[in-house]
């Protein structure tokens, strides 16, 4: 990329525009969206004021945000309008949620009615709901047209449309009646009935079908389209499996985040604020930092057992760091699998069963490897190395049982099982460790 934007710099520089443009017209739209996006505004300027009409709406739906704006800014309305009207409506709706109003006035003033109409209609979705990522430009048939009269349709519309590859079927009221794939068409009888040919068995989603919902959808039919209906089964638009990813991997980045105990944003990194970074994260630290004093309330209550056997302090960050690794690696595992779909709440029983097995298994060899470690290289009696050993094998069998359990119980609670992870499960485990070491130690320890 470097190389490339050295050559571009230099064909800038020398007023190389023909030759230029002859470049930009061997380059792929997506690799000239990330040139674009790396030069200076005025540069970036000259390179997509080199494109053709066509190109230049589909690189301008893969700028980064700031780079859009910047282009509709310094554009006049008739630029401004060439871009928009050939963009796909759902290339469209994203692009004018992302603009501040000023920006929004003049986009919508150099859209045509119909396509005004259908931005006002999706924007009244609800956020993060099908209809908000759904497409209108798609092939319609009806069942009675025969497959000769299909096909000088789909010649004659399909250029203007997102895919050609799957049309649906609907009746004079656009209820949805199945779907036929453009395969089927092309080896059919030239006279035979879309009706005849089409595959009613069509799978589909509302409009406000969360957009979590309708990936799991695609991941579990392996669809590269569906189409979107609205209450009436009256279809309104379709949603493409390139949306689809995009959906997942801004779901997946949101749990990430929640994870982490940071609230969740869709801003970019190095696009935000440090003020803005500060507040996604001050929160959780706050909580985090509140609930830490139950620990130290845990240490001073048993403040005489540390006085008498001093050793035990040495332990305490293994015992706190293992356990909380411990039901890390188990919510982690879970939370995956209940956004995989593999895991479901009534698997609860099973979950517990096989957290518990795991724990006792991994929780023993740990403590007999402790064991001997704590004897050996710390020059311990064998009663505080057996003090030592049986607390990591309770924290870690309590461990990975409440960070397996802690998802499903906030599923239960309509709560994001993601917030069930490493910031909260690290909490709940220390503190139990805490009870658990040094209630053992008071026990065996003073006899």
């Amino acid at each position: 990329m470097f190389n490339l934007i050295d050559e571009v710099m230099q064909m800038i520089a020398d007023r190389s525009y023909v030759l230029l443009k002859r470049r930009l017209n061997e380059m792929n739209d997506v690799d000239i969206a990330d040139l674009i996006n790396q030069l200076n505004p005025t540069d970036a300027l000259i390179i997509f004021r080199l494109l053709g009409k066509d190109q230049a709406a589909m690189v301008f739906t893969e700028l980064d945000s700031d780079m859009q704006m910047r282009i509709v800014e310094t554009s006049t309305d008739a630029e401004v309008s060439r871009i928009i009207n050939e963009m796909f409506m759902d290339d469209m709706v994203d692009f004018i949620e992302e603009m501040p109003a000023n920006a929004v006035k003049k986009i919508l003033r150099n859209t045509s009615p119909q396509n005004r109409a259908t931005i006002n209609q999706i924007l009244n979705y609800p956020e993060k709901s099908a209809g908000t990522i759904m497409t209108t430009e798609y092939v319609v048939l009806k069942q009675y047209l025969t497959v000769r009269q299909a096909l000088e349709y789909i010649n004659k519309n399909g250029v203007d449309k997102v895919t050609i590859y799957t049309c649906y079927v609907t009746d004079a009221e656009r209820k949805l009646l199945g779907f036929v794939s453009l395969r089927m068409i092309l080896t059919s009888d030239l006279d035979a009935r879309i009706g005849d040919i089409m595959d009613e068995d069509v799978v589909y989603v509302h409009t406000l079908d969360d957009q979590e919902e309708v990936s799991d959808v695609f991941i579990k039919y392996g669809y590269t389209v569906i189409p979107v209906v609205d209450e009436e089964t009256r279809m309104v638009g379709i949603i493409t499996v390139d949306d689809i990813i995009d959906v997942i991997e801004e779901e997946d980045t949101e749990d990430f985040h929640k994870m982490a105990g940071i609230a969740p944003t869709e801003e970019k990194y190095l696009s935000t604020s440090f003020f803005a970074l500060s507040k996604h994260r001050i929160t959780w630290l706050f909580i985090l930092m509140v609930t830490s004093m139950i620990t130290g309330n845990i240490i001073d209550s048993f403040e005489e057992v540390l006085i008498t056997y001093g050793a035990l302090r040495t332990f305490i960050p293994m015992l706190m760091g293992t356990g909380g690794n411990s039901g890390n690696q188990s919510s982690t595992l879970i939370i995956r699998g209940m956004a995989t779909g593999e895991i479901q709440l009534m698997d609860w029983r099973r979950v517990f069963k096989k957290e518990l097995y795991v724990s006792l298994l991994v929780g023993s060899l740990l403590a007999v490897v402790n064991l001997v470690r704590v004897m050996v290289f710390n020059k311990v009696g064998f009663d505080v190395a057996f003090v030592v050993s049986s607390t990591m094998m309770l924290t870690v069998m309590a461990a990975m049982v409440v960070g397996g359990m802690l998802p499903l119980m906030a599923a239960k609670l309509k709560l994001d099982p993601a917030i069930m992870a490493a910031p909260l499960i690290t909490t709940i485990v220390d503190a139990s460790c805490l009870v658990i070491y040094f209630n053992i130690a008071s026990r065996l320890l003073s006899k």
